[in-house]
Formats: structure tokens, C-alpha cells, sequence
């Protein structure tokens, strides 16, 4: 987001408008993924779970390597919207897959591990930061913008594992046994949504997406730019050791276009007028990207961890009892992180980020424990989908709020995330009415 998009608009424009693309092409994610997770999920209990995962694996891998070759930022807008179609899609059929294929005695700990693992991709996605976006040479490549495109261009990867799915993957019995009853009643219909409202699972329905939409509001509105505390304190210590008033006004020149250097649009090996200048400016960049991409690899490592804590800890304390832990860890940590120790050393970030990771991601796999419990096998990729989803579209508005607050009336990213952290106390007052599913079998 802070290559791809800025390198599409015009070179003298302003960081805001760069900034607002982000914003609307986040809130596209959001509902591609909402539509996505729910479509999908109805086909999948419908028509199979081993087909419809093929399916959405390819749409997003396909998707992702399109953005290679945008040329606009409406085209990265919709094509972010076609991936989540399938990231979606994909979360709401694997999440009723794990459950059902996975004996009793290791199903929980199954769906922890299956959630807590997307933080490999994070990781691939912080070796693309490091090594490909913040590489010299690509960067001053006669292609523009070739090292954020080879990023997308590895998007398309995961289209490999189709072969595997295609050939391997075979269908669970429990979908097979709700095929067969719906084949002989139709009240047992799959993948019928409408079901989800009825009274029998009104209240599961309403729970999940709730739970849903404070995790993922909190996500995308605190968690996924929180790694930039590592980036600002790094840029305060580049600030501090420069050796001139003039170093430092070109660092912070540089820092408010937040973009490889000014001759980007000139062809490769033109003369620049200033080396020097550039040189400052390449190490600048350089040394930001790479303080931002540890942040991130510190929080979601942190997360990683907590997400695998999910599990074992709902064993013991009960599901309602983790998400409790969660969400008043989310808050506690948000409110401190941002309010309190917003400004810190590097040395500072290294201990605090990992612990706000733990905290605020832990409650994320509580989605692909809890949510498929809640739903029979006819119902459950349709539900669980539904209630992640559906969570994803009541968390869109916070990224307009986030907007609001930041440009309309000039909140700092620190004052801007305390505040959205107050939404993990909601989650208090959902859990009152959440239905407990530990130790109980799943619903057929």
C-alpha cells in the first residue's frame, strides 16, 4: 500500500490521496470477502467442500497476479475486491473441512493450528517487503513500480496447489451423510442461508457475526497498521543522527511522499542532479521499509502464538472464557500501546509489539473453533462463512471512520487507534448471550 498505490497516482500527489485509495480499496477487500465467504460457503455445503476450495484457491492466486499490471488505482480497487472473493470463500470452506475431517479428541486443537497458520503467508509476505519492495535495484528499474508487481506476480503460487486438492482431496462423511438426508428430506436441505434465521439458530447466527465484526473492525482498524509505531520510532532515530539541519530536511521530505526516490519516473541510469540527496533518501527508504516490515514480523508472531493459545486455553476455560481473555487483552493492550507508549525506542517496540500481537490476534482462531460448532453439517460451511463475513461487511464502516478521524480532524495514528481499541468491550456484552460448545460434539 505505501508503493503500489502512490506509484499510480501523479508524482506531485498529495500523501492524503494516496492514503484514501488505500482506505476504499481496504473496504473492497472487506466486502469481496464478505460475498465471497458467504457465496462460497452455500456452494460448498451444496455441491461439496474438496471442489468449491479449489475454486476460490484459484480465483484469489489468479486475481493477485492481475494486480501485477495495474495501471490505475480503480484497477487495484477491484481487482483486491475479486481476490477476497476468494480468500473469503476459502476460509469458510476449509474452516467446516478441518472440523469434520479431524477426530474429536484433535478437532479443536485441528482448527487452532489451521487458523493460527496464515501467519506463514504473513511471513512470505514480510520476505517480499525486505527482499523484493525494499531492493535497490528493482526499485530503480526501468520498469516503474517492478518491485511491488513482483510481488503480486508470486500471488499467483498457491494456484499449484489445485493439482494437489485435485488429485488428494477427497470429500468428508459427515457433508456426505447431509448430502444423502437432504437428497431424502427436503426440510434438510444444504446450503440454505435463510436457515440460519430461524429460531433454532438465530442466536448462534447473531453471535458469530458479532464476535466476527469486533475482530475483524479491530483488525483492520488498529492491529494492520500498528506495525508503522516501528517505522515512526525508527524514523525519529534517523532523525536524531543526522548530521545537518539540510539532512534532516531531506529525510523529512522524503518522508512525506513516503516513496522511493524522486527520480522514479526518470529512465534507468539518467544522471540526478543531487547523488548525495538521492543516496539519503534511498537509505532512508531502505531502513523504513525494513523497520516497518519487522514490526509486522514481530506482531504476527506474536499473534501466531496467541492463535495457537486459542485453542488448549477454550479447552479449559471454555470458549466464552478465551474470547473473554481476548478481547479484555486487545483493549488493555490497545489502550496502552497507542495511549500511553505511543512514543518509544525501537528497543522498546522489539518487547511491545509481540505481547499487543498476543493479545489482539488470539481471538481470531476462536473463529474457526467456535463457528463451525455452532451449525449442522448441512449448515456448517454456510454458516461459518456467513458469520466471518458478514462480520467482514460490519467492519468496512470503521475504515471510513478511520479516515474521518484522520483527515477530516487530524487525529495521529496513536489517538486513532486507542480510541477503535474501545471496540474490544463490545465483545463483553455479546459474550453474555453466546451459546458454550466445549465438550459437546458437533451438531449433525
Amino acid at each position: 500500500m505505501r508503493e503500489a498505490m502512490p506509484s499510480l497516482l501523479p508524482e506531485d500527489s498529495p500523501d492524503t490521496l494516496a492514503e484514501r485509495y488505500n482506505d476504499i480499496a481496504f473496504a473492497f477487500f472487506l466486502l469481496g470477502g464478505a460475498l465471497g465467504g458467504i457465496g462460497f460457503g452455500m456452494l460448498s455445503d451444496r455441491v461439496g467442500r474438496a471442489r468449491t476450495l479449489l475454486v476460490t484457491i484459484l480465483v484469489y492466486s489468479i486475481f493477485s497476479s492481475l494486480t501485477a499490471f495495474a495501471q490505475a488505482p480503480w484497477h487495484v480497487i477491484v481487482l483486491r475486491f475479486l481476490v477476497a472473493l476468494g480468500v473469503g470463500g476459502e476460509w469458510a470452506v476449509a474452516s467446516a473441512m478441518v472440523a469434520e475431517v479431524f477426530p474429536a479428541f484433535a478437532r479443536v486443537k485441528s482448527l487452532g493450528i489451521f487458523h493460527a497458520t496464515s501467519t506463514i503467508g504473513s511471513y512470505l509476505a514480510i520476505a517480499a517487503g525486505f527482499f523484493i519492495v525494499a531492493n535497490e535495484g528493482l526499485r530503480n528499474h526501468a520498469i516503474e513500480g517492478l518491485n511491488w508487481r513482483l510481488c503480486f506476480v508470486i500471488g499467483a503460487l498457491p494456484a499449484l496447489l489445485t493439482i494437489w486438492i485435485r488429485l488428494k482431496l477427497k470429500e468428508p462423511e459427515a457433508w456426505k451423510k447431509a448430502r444423502a438426508r437432504a437428497d431424502a428430506d427436503p426440510a434438510q436441505k444444504t446450503g440454505k442461508i435463510l436457515d440460519l434465521f430461524n429460531r433454532k439458530y438465530l442466536r448462534a447466527t447473531l453471535t458469530g457475526v458479532s464476535l466476527a465484526a469486533i475482530g475483524l473492525a479491530t483488525f483492520w482498524g488498529v492491529k494492520v497498521r500498528s506495525q508503522d509505531l516501528m517505522r515512526n520510532a525508527k524514523e525519529s532515530e534517523i532523525l536524531l543522527q543526522a548530521p545537518s539541519a539540510s539532512d534532516r530536511e531531506a529525510i523529512l521530505g522524503s518522508a512525506e511522499v513516503r516513496l522511493p526516490p524522486s527520480n522514479r519516473h526518470q529512465p534507468r541510469n539518467t544522471p540526478t542532479a543531487s547523488p548525495s540527496l538521492e543516496d539519503l533518501r534511498s537509505t532512508h527508504f531502505r531502513a523504513l521499509k525494513r523497520a516497518e516490515m519487522t514490526g509486522l514480523f514481530l506482531i504476527m508472531t506474536g499473534g501466531l502464538v496467541g492463535m495457537l493459545c486459542f485453542a488448549p486455553l477454550s479447552e479449559r476455560i471454555g470458549r466464552r472464557g478465551a474470547f473473554l481473555f481476548f478481547h479484555a487483552g486487545g483493549f488493555l493492550s490497545g489502550v496502552l500501546l497507542f495511549a500511553f507508549f505511543d512514543r518509544q525506542s525501537v528497543a522498546f517496540y522489539w518487547c511491545a509489539l509481540p505481547a499487543f500481537g498476543f493479545l489482539v490476534s488470539g481471538m481470531h482462531a476462536g473463529y474457526a473453533v467456535y463457528f463451525p460448532e455452532l451449525f449442522p453439517a448441512r449448515l456448517r460451511s454456510t454458516g461459518a462463512g456467513f458469520c466471518f463475513n458478514a462480520g467482514r461487511l460490519l467492519a468496512a464502516p470503521v475504515l471510513v471512520l478511520r479516515g474521518v478521524l484522520i483527515d477530516t480532524h487530524g487525529w495521529s495514528l496513536s489517538k486513532t487507534n486507542a480510541t477503535l481499541s474501545c471496540l474490544f468491550l463490545l465483545g463483553f456484552l455479546v459474550l453474555l448471550f453466546a451459546p458454550e460448545t466445549r465438550g459437546e460434539e458437533l451438531p449433525e
